[in-house]
């Protein structure tokens, strides 16, 4: 879960090719520091598998756009990402019905389809 996560995989990402991912730790600070430290990383949109309905309204007021119940190798679900295939329902969490994927200003359950950094959990 996104709220527990020790580390998290910062991927950059420039016109459709990979110039460079670094591992951040995480440390335990609360939920709205976390949210804070995500952001003080820079990071656009982030890919995680479980988060708190909590924590992802902290990561959106923050600017953050969340794509949360994604599970996979990393690597097939950044290619997915990349592709605009993660919609699809390949990556997501068995047992759910349908990726919320928000950013700030958006209604629950509404799409936005724009790209950016992804980040993993």
């Amino acid at each position: 879960m996104l709220d527990e996560a020790g580390t998290l995989l910062i991927v950059e990402l420039e016109a459709g090719r990979e110039p460079g991912r670094i591992s951040e730790p995480m440390r335990r600070e609360g939920l709205l520091g976390r949210a804070q430290r995500i952001r003080d990383l820079d990071v656009k949109v982030l890919i995680c598998g479980a988060v708190s309905r909590p924590l992802e309204a902290a990561l959106l007021a923050a600017g953050i756009e969340v794509i949360p119940q994604t599970c996979g190798d990393v690597e097939r679900v950044l290619a997915a990402f990349m592709d605009g295939q993660l919609e699809q329902g390949t990556f997501l969490m068995p047992g759910c019905r349908g990726r919320r994927r928000r950013s700030h200003g958006e209604r629950r359950g509404g799409r936005n389809r724009g790209r950016g950094s992804p980040q993993f959990q």
